[in-house]
């Protein structure tokens, strides 16, 4: 058995998938659509979006959760840096490849006080509280204090400024380090940048709308 196919961590991704289903925003709702999209493609009023979507899971599925496990587990991730906490269900899928590769240190980062304590919440009643620091505000900021030799990296943040978050990560990769970034399309300088490096980068799609990148160089 393995920390993510035993308890206590099975039965709580279980209630919190069908709880990220469940939850509705009348505050999205009632946006229109129009603005809805500007605020998707903004590099400047994204916090304001995201301040809108605190009630919404916005989640990996948990396809992608397993893939997530999966890569760190074949890479033997011991330093994982995830841009985008919400509620930690990534979070978690991401702990529990730490735990079973014998333990690391996972950073990440989310600016919505109330995410961060039920993110927190969520780790310590699956037991994975001692491996992950919730780092609290604008990743831009959060994240100009990293640790060397990065293992892995999951972009699943505010989509616009992917490629910022990016180059403050970047500096500190380790060859051979695996970067995910879920609905990768969203952000397309991404893509060109990490595309159009093929020294450095390998990168392909995955599914529909998950970009995975390995550090060559």
């Amino acid at each position: 058995m393995t920390t993510l196919t035993s308890q206590p961590l099975k039965g709580l991704l279980d209630r919190l998938f069908d709880e990220a289903d469940a939850a509705t925003s009348p505050a999205v709702a009632q946006l229109p659509a129009s603005e809805r999209e500007r605020l998707l493609h903004s590099k400047t009023e994204y916090l304001q979006l995201y301040g809108l979507l605190k009630d919404l899971w916005l989640p990996v599925s948990r396809e992608t959760g397993n893939l997530l496990y999966m890569l760190a587990c074949a890479s033997r991730a011991r330093r994982i840096v995830e841009f985008g906490t919400s509620f930690g269900i990534s979070t978690l899928f991401l702990a529990a490849a730490l735990r079973d590769n014998g333990g690391g240190e996972l950073i990440t980062s989310e600016f919505e006080p109330a995410k961060v304590a039920r993110a927190g919440q969520n780790l310590t009643a699956a037991g994975l509280e001692d491996l992950v620091e919730i780092r609290q505000g604008d990743a831009l900021t959060t994240f100009t204090d990293l640790p060397d030799a990065i293992d892995l990296v999951l972009l699943d943040g505010a989509k616009p400024i992917y490629l910022d978050v990016f180059k403050l990560i970047e500096p500190r990769l380790r060859p051979g380090a695996l970067i995910i970034a879920d609905d990768a399309d969203s952000c397309p300088e991404y893509l060109d940048y990490i595309r159009s490096a093929p020294g450095t980068y390998l990168s392909t799609p995955f599914a529909q709308d998950i970009e995975v990148t390995m550090r060559l160089a």
